[in-house]
C-alpha cells in the first residue's frame, strides 16, 4: 500500500471557528508555519502545542489527533509544505544524500525561527493565491528548497527525511489498543503495522477473536457508553472523541448495541 497521497504539495488552512477534526493519518513529512491562532497536535503519546510564529515538522506514517483554535476575533491561519517520497529520493541521487543511522525519536519537532524558514515562508505566498495557476515542477522546485533549507538550519532531520524504509512488523495487540480511536481504514492500519491486509486481518483474529471492523465498533461503543454514563458528556461530543466518523452512524450503532439511543443515556 503506498503512502503517497492526493492532496497539495503547498497548503494554506484558515478557520474561524476551533476545529477539532479529530484526527489524520501524516502520508509524507511536512514542515509548516502556524500563522494566527495555536494548534494542539497529539502523536504516539506526545503532546506538541504551536502558536503564531512557530514552525513545525512532522514525520511520515503516524497517526495524529490535533484541534486548532482560532485567536480572539480572529482566524486560525497556517501554511503546510508536503515533503512526497518521490522529491526526496530525487534530491537524495542528485545530491547523495543518505540516512546514517535510523532516528526513530523524531516525531515532531519545534524549528527555530531562523532567516532562512522565514525567507523562505515568504517566498512560497504567490503559490497560495488563488488567482495564479503554477505548473508542478516549479512546485517541486519550492518543496525541493523546503528540504534544503530544513538540511541546512535542522542538520539532525537527514537521517529522519531519508530514512524510506516502510513500516515494520509491530506487536500488532500494543499498537491497536493503543490506536484505535483513530478512524482510519483498516488497510491503514495493516500498513501501519507492517503487513499486508490479508496477513493484518489473520493476525488480528488469532489475537482478538473477533474482525477488525468488528472489534473495532465494540471497543468504540464501550468507551462511549463508559463516557456517557460515567462522564456525562454529550453524545455530540462522544463520537468524534471515541473513532466515529459522524453522528448518525454513532447513534445508529451505539442504539443497536445498548437498545436506547445515546442521547437518551442518563435522561
Amino acid at each position: 500500500m503506498s503512502n503517497q497521497e492526493k492532496r497539495p504539495k503547498i497548503l494554506y488552512s484558515c478557520y474561524a471557528q476551533k476545529s477539532s477534526e479529530g484526527e489524520q493519518f501524516i502520508p509524507n513529512h511536512s514542515v509548516g508555519l502556524v500563522i494566527a491562532g495555536t494548534s494542539e497536535i497529539f502523536i504516539g503519546g506526545e503532546k506538541f502545542v504551536f502558536s503564531d510564529g512557530d514552525f513545525r515538522f512532522f514525520r511520515r506514517n503516524q497517526l495524529a489527533r490535533y484541534t486548532k483554535y482560532p485567536p480572539a476575533g480572529g482566524e486560525f491561519k497556517s501554511i503546510s509544505i508536503n515533503i512526497d517520497q518521490d522529491i526526496l529520493h530525487s534530491i537524495s541521487n542528485e545530491y547523495d544524500l543518505h540516512m546514517q543511522k535510523p532516528n526513530h525519536d523524531i516525531k515532531g519537532l519545534a524549528l527555530e525561527a531562523n532567516g532562512l524558514l522565514k525567507n523562505y515562508i515568504e517566498s512560497i505566498w504567490p503559490y497560495l493565491d488563488g488567482n495564479n495557476e503554477f505548473n508542478q515542477a516549479l512546485i517541486d522546485l519550492k518543496v525541493k528548497e523546503a528540504v534544503m533549507v530544513l538540511l541546512q538550519t535542522n542538520p539532525i532531520l537527514k537521517d529522519v527525511l531519508f530514512d524510506f524504509s516502510e513500516p515494520g512488523k509491530i506487536d500488532l495487540e500494543a499498537y491497536m489498543n493503543a490506536n484505535y480511536k483513530f478512524n482510519v481504514d483498516i488497510n491503514r492500519f495493516a500498513y501501519l503495522t507492517g503487513r499486508s491486509l490479508a496477513t493484518f486481518k489473520r493476525d488480528f483474529e488469532k489475537i482478538f477473536n473477533l474482525s477488525p471492523n468488528r472489534w473495532l465498533q465494540k471497543k468504540r461503543l464501550n468507551d462511549a457508553y463508559y463516557l456517557l454514563t460515567e462522564k456525562g458528556w454529550k453524545s455530540s461530543d462522544v463520537y468524534l472523541e471515541v473513532g466515529f466518523k459522524d453522528l448518525s452512524h454513532f447513534s445508529f450503532a451505539f442504539k443497536k448495541a445498548y437498545g436506547m439511543a445515546p442521547s437518551r443515556v442518563g435522561v
